[in-house]
């Protein structure tokens, strides 16, 4: 009784105000906090059709899944979410600190996969461990027998101051320093202070000779060119340098330490 007399005098109040101010008044619904009413309201409610039984509907049987197709095996990879790039490349081409020097990723969505390196088939007569250098499609082939070889994407001299012919790997260098040859230097004068009298360029990351050079020599002279990286990865795949064949540096040192003193080397 008590709640029904405290609810009237509410409703009472209620009015009394509205006349005398002619607003309107929201009066707060107390049975919202009631348990009752909260059971009542929030109970499921079932469809069930007129006339039916419930008791004798017979229950559908669970249905096994089928275990033909390996349901749960999806290679989403091939289907959707496929990487912008290939993970394998990234890893390859990332940062790669070496010595005192910080190499920078290479962004290989901006290269032609071809010039990426990786395992190739390549039918040769060369033997295993020869270098061999496709100056028509810009690759250098390491042969490892077998019908296979590591494939590399490179950047060679333009037209005339190319080399080609068979020779050999004599000695090999990390960081070198660069000493443009006096050729070079007639032609651009600007690089005579890194000449041989000078002392050369120093090591690093924007010495023309990257991170490794391979030193080719033929018929136990120096050619003069050279296997080596370089900072300008943009220029691989293309003929941009001044005769020698240049790699990514992250591609240089991979060769490096692949390749003994002494490897036979055919660019043709």
């Amino acid at each position: 009784m008590g709640y029904y007399r405290r609810m009237s005098a509410l409703v009472g109040l209620a009015a009394i105000a509205c006349g005398a101010s002619s607003c309107n008044v929201l009066i707060p619904d107390t049975g919202a906090t009631d348990p009752a009413r909260f059971v009542q309201e929030t109970s499921p409610v079932f469809y069930q059709p007129p006339g039916v039984d419930p008791a004798r509907v017979r229950a559908i049987p669970d249905q096994p899944v089928p275990q033909t197709r390996e349901l749960y095996k999806t290679q989403f990879h091939q289907t959707y979410g496929l990487p912008v790039s290939n993970p394998v490349h990234a890893a390859l081409y990332g940062e790669l600190r070496d010595r005192d020097f910080t190499l920078p990723a290479i962004p290989v969505s901006r290269v032609d996969p071809q010039y990426l390196r990786g395992e190739v088939e390549y039918q040769t007569a060369e033997k295993p461990g020869t270098i061999v250098v496709d100056t028509r499609t810009k690759h250098l082939y390491l042969v490892e027998g077998g019908g296979k070889a590591m494939r590399y994407g490179v950047g060679l001299g333009r037209d005339g101051y190319a080399w080609s012919g068979r020779g050999t790997i004599r000695w090999k260098q990390k960081w070198p320093r660069w000493t443009p040859p006096s050729e070079m230097v007639s032609r651009d004068p600007d690089v005579r202070s890194f000449s041989a009298e000078n002392g050369g360029m120093n090591p690093g990351l924007g010495n023309p000779l990257g991170a490794r050079a391979l030193y080719i020599f033929k018929d136990g002279r120096d050619t003069l060119y050279r296997i080596h990286g370089t900072p300008d990865w943009q220029s691989i795949g293309k003929a941009t340098s001044s005769g020698c064949v240049r790699m990514f540096n992250q591609d240089v040192i991979d060769l490096f330490d692949r390749v003994p003193a002494g490897a036979p080397i055919v660019v043709m």
